[in-house]
């Protein structure tokens, strides 16, 4: 049994009050990998800001849960190494069972989510408060994100056809009846790089998707209900076009991607929204780079030669979303 602060990482209590009154968002990127971590960490010292790192349960299945706990420690030293050090929490991304989230738990991770979103409103209550009587029992606090709302697309092994949005009216008994330390809601967000059918979209004389706006009359309810709650929005990459074209351009075929613009994670991000999930984005970024490389280089045969690039694009891309989407840029030592 290994306790987070042993690895040197933190819960998210003071990050996401700090966030709150600063009106930013902490940034919640998923790895899977050693290039993953790196460019999360590269870029997020970069920028002085605090950061997420998350793991779903397909990446434990990956990498290897123990394998995982001594990467994250390893970020923690390796923001040391380049200079800040960072607030790092180290999430379980839709536990999707009581079991895995104490498996989580008993092998250093500070924060999990458990996933009840797609069950009978009183059967999320009941698994949501269980995990979280466990999480807050132990010595060094564990905090838990539940989830009211689904929301629709694959990712990793998280799926649904159809979204429902968060119904205002229960988030104050849910947080009541759980004691949940935040709450991932659904306003119009989805999982994958499909977030929405182009029948749902309008199109661009040059073919770009343009989404429906997210639902932020829900968000703004919620608000009120939840003043000053953390609140959570997963499924919010952006799908950049110009990697999705990098990728078709180099013999891949994604086509209808769309993503959240990033205008609209901006907005949310000044609001009690205080954790933001992007994941899609980091795979699309890596693709792009690996297929250039490998499509410029037909001979290379070194992984390092085309991961190396991807790690370099990955980290780029996090410090432009520190800076000028989520705004957590330099609030790292506050």
């Amino acid at each position: 049994m290994v306790s987070y602060k042993e690895l040197g990482l933190v819960n998210s209590i003071d990050i996401f009050k700090k966030a709150m009154a600063g009106h930013y968002a902490i940034p919640a990127y998923n790895f899977n990998n050693m290039e993953q971590l790196q460019a999360i960490i590269q870029a997020c010292v970069e920028t002085k800001s605090p950061v997420i790192l998350q793991v779903s349960n397909g990446a434990r299945n990956y990498a290897n849960k123990y394998l995982l706990r001594n990467m994250a420690r390893g970020a923690v030293e390796y923001a040391h190494e380049l200079g800040c050090d960072i607030p790092i929490v180290l999430h379980l991304d839709h536990g999707s069972s009581y079991e895995m989230c104490v498996d989580c738990i008993e092998n250093g991770f500070s924060s999990v989510m458990i996933d009840g979103s797609a069950l009978p409103y009183d059967e999320n209550v009941a698994l949501t408060k269980k995990v979280c009587e466990y999480a807050h029992s132990r010595k060094d606090y564990v905090t838990v994100e539940g989830e009211l709302g689904v929301l629709a697309g694959v990712e990793d092994e998280v799926s649904a056809e159809a979204s429902h949005y968060t119904k205002p009216e229960e988030v104050q008994d849910f947080v009541k009846k759980t004691g949940v330390d935040s709450l991932a809601i659904s306003i119009g967000t989805s999982h994958g790089r499909c977030k929405f059918t182009p029948e749902q979209c309008t199109r661009t004389p040059d073919g770009v998707l343009i989404p429906p706006p997210l639902a932020f009359d829900i968000l703004e309810e919620i608000e009120k209900k939840l003043p000053g709650f953390p609140i959570v929005l997963h499924g919010s990459s952006s799908v950049p076009i110009k990697y999705v074209r990098e990728i078709e351009k180099f013999g891949g075929k994604i086509p209808d991607s769309v993503g959240i613009p990033e205008d609209q994670l901006r907005k949310a991000a000044k609001s009690a929204v205080c954790k933001i999930n992007i994941d899609s984005d980091g795979r699309l970024a890596m693709t792009a780079a690996i297929r250039r490389v490998l499509a410029e280089n037909p001979g290379e045969f070194d992984p390092r030669k085309y991961l190396g690039p991807a790690r370099d694009e990955l980290k780029n891309m996090y410090a432009e979303k520190n800076k000028n989407v989520l705004g957590s840029a330099g609030h790292a030592l506050d």
